[in-house]
């Protein structure tokens, strides 16, 4: 455990190191001191450490929630409602095809991936808690019962049944598998907004370029941009079908 600690806590020093190192290149403005700033604070809120003496996760949330590590974007309203600037030369890489394959990938990975790391997030965080309750009550079961002499087979019973109960939780790192899920699930999430926010920005020249995003989606899902328009289209006919998509957007978890 102290070693698990020491670990995350040079993560974070680095993280906070490198948003120090943000604000020392050349001049940074108020808005680059701002942004810097609220990205260490959002990683110690997704992952809080004693290192800014922020309160620590609550061990066994009411529900799974994915980490969120990153600062909420600053797109207005006013960005929303304009009408997107197709130029005649030169797009920067968009097209109206383009966002359209975005939002189905996007639909994809939020019906199927974002799903299934939730499922399995409720179901790991059940056995965790089922895990701290029983091992502590098995454990007091067979040290009363040596006290007062109960019967043998049933102390030798919950004296084993503790120590298997203790072995799966501890061993089986059921806690980290919690965190793994709530590690994906914001990944996913990041990856919805990233594309939403490119999407959102009328102006395409202020956006990033729209075949090097659609490029860093396909790498970061696992597949190939043949493979993501494919899962695109696949995902369109489903849906105008009426049927469920049964492909997951990703292929690396």
């Amino acid at each position: 455990m102290l070693l698990l600690n020491s670990i995350n806590m040079l993560t974070l020093a680095a993280s906070t190191m490198v948003g120090v190192a943000e604000i020392a290149i050349g001049n940074p403005s108020e808005g680059d001191v701002r942004d810097a700033i609220e990205k260490v604070l959002a990683l110690d809120k997704a992952y809080p450490l004693p290192l800014l003496g922020g309160a620590m996760l609550e061990k066994f949330p009411a529900k799974f929630e994915a980490a969120r590590w990153w600062p909420k974007s600053r797109l207005s309203s006013n960005d929303k409602d304009k009408i997107m600037d197709i130029k005649n030369n030169n797009n920067n890489g968009w097209n109206v095809e383009l966002e359209e394959e975005m939002r189905e990938v996007i639909k994809v990975f939020k019906r199927k991936d974002m799903e299934d790391y939730e499922r399995l997030g409720n179901i790991a965080l059940k056995i965790n808690k089922g895990f701290v309750v029983s091992a502590p009550l098995l454990t007091g079961i067979a040290a009363l019962g040596s006290v007062f002499s109960g019967d043998g087979l049933v102390l030798a019973l919950a004296g084993a049944l503790a120590t298997v109960v203790n072995a799966f939780e501890h061993g089986g790192q059921v806690g980290m598998v919690f965190e793994m899920y709530r590690t994906c699930g914001g990944f996913f999430q990041l990856l919805e907004e990233t594309i939403e926010a490119a999407i959102e920005e009328k102006d395409l020249d202020k956006r990033e370029n729209g075949e090097l995003i659609e490029m860093k989606m396909a790498l970061q899902l696992g597949r190939s941009v043949s493979q993501l328009r494919e899962l695109a289209t696949k995902s369109a006919s489903c849906r105008i079908e009426g049927r469920e998509i049964h492909e997951f957007a990703s292929k690396l978890f």
